[in-house]
């Protein structure tokens, strides 16, 4: 009876994002990325490819949670082939670190400019080719119109763009697929040793086209994405892998 209700509710939401506009084959070679409970939010259960990405921070600690999570994202996108340009006026990511989060440095062209239109024109330009895996961008701010220009290049070339707005104070419309804020979690111990434990995020998806927003507390450990819930205890909070 369950798997049968399942099915029902499956197809329910095939004709919804039929009706929506939403083609089963614009993501027909799509990449699990492990995120478990999170890919719920979007549609079809199927994270966005070939879309923009745009994450919010308003502090140097979100933005290298950002650029963490991000860099989980391209380390599955990016384990068949392909190249990522990270571009940047301020780069404050520091390239050996990535291997923490599975991806090789090494295949990441850095890009480091002076000026934030010089940055916005690079991503444009860069985003154009088709052969890149991803384009990974940070700036302060991003225009409705500036990233309307982004969506249309990547409506052609069908790379996937992330942006990390680095002085996202101010909330300005855009034509992006999907909004994250990314905070850094204290992370737990490992079997009660002192030190630090593996990269915990409070991970908020404040729109997703086609999809259902939510918030969520993970854990990112040995290429796997675990929840974290709170315990309450001694009227204190303590965070606990699941």
């Amino acid at each position: 009876m369950a798997a049968v209700k399942k099915d029902i509710i499956g197809k329910l939401q095939e004709q919804i994002l039929n009706l929506q506009g939403v083609k089963p084959g614009r993501n027909a070679h799509a990449i699990d990325f492990g995120l478990g409970i999170i890919s719920s939010a979007f549609p079809g259960n199927v994270f966005p490819l070939a879309a923009l990405h745009e994450f919010l921070a308003t502090n140097p600690e979100d933005a290298a949670a950002s650029g963490g999570f991000i860099s989980v994202l391209l380390s599955t996108l990016m384990k068949k082939n392909g190249v990522c340009l990270w571009i940047s006026a301020q780069r404050k990511i520091f390239p050996p670190s990535l291997i923490t989060f599975g991806l090789s440095p090494e295949r990441i062209i850095f890009i480091d400019l002076q000026k934030e239109k010089d940055v916005l024109w690079a991503s444009e330009e860069a985003l154009k080719c088709e052969s890149l895996a991803a384009v990974v961008t940070e700036l302060d701010e991003m225009s409705f119109a500036q990233s309307r220009r982004l969506q249309l290049v990547i409506e052609k070339s069908r790379v996937t763009a992330f942006v990390i707005r680095k002085n996202a104070e101010k909330l300005s419309s855009t034509l992006a697929a999907a909004r994250w804020r990314i905070s850094a979690m204290p992370s737990g111990t490992i079997d009660g040793l002192p030190g630090l434990g593996f990269a915990r995020w409070h991970v908020e998806l404040l729109k997703v086209k086609n999809g259902i927003p939510g918030s969520w507390m993970i854990e990112y450990a040995a290429g796997v994405f675990k929840p974290v819930k709170e315990v309450p205890f001694n009227d204190l909070k303590i965070r606990k892998a699941v």
